[in-house]
């Protein structure tokens, strides 16, 4: 069960997609072209050039039980020498930003 919580806008710029985490105190929830709601992640995992950053989007179910359908990930789209760091530079992203990225991801899936 979901709750309501008031954001803290003293906790980020809410404009990018981490300082959105931060003042809501939740991924953000984006609409895909496709109709689907899908919630964003900031996931790290070790790369050739340190640690790469890179976006998991949590495509969300439509009907029936309230769950997880299916998911999208980007490339690497951030290096950096710790996990921390890579995850800042990507949070630093926009949300509009992370919007066209998630509607270039759907397009590609539907051509």
């Amino acid at each position: 069960m979901s709750r309501f919580l008031e954001p803290d806008f003293t906790a980020g710029d809410e404009s990018t997609i981490g300082g959105y985490a931060a003042v809501h105190g939740r991924p953000a929830a984006l609409t895909g072209p496709d109709g689907f709601a899908y919630s964003v992640a900031i996931m790290t995992d070790g790369a050739d050039q340190g640690v790469g950053a890179y976006f998991l989007f949590l495509r969300w179910r439509r009907v029936g039980e309230e769950g997880v359908e299916g998911h999208l990930e980007t490339d690497f789209l951030e290096h950096a020498d710790s996990p921390e760091a890579a995850q800042r530079q990507l949070g630093a992203w926009s949300v509009e930003r992370v919007q066209q990225l998630l509607n270039e991801l759907i397009g590609e899936l539907a051509s």
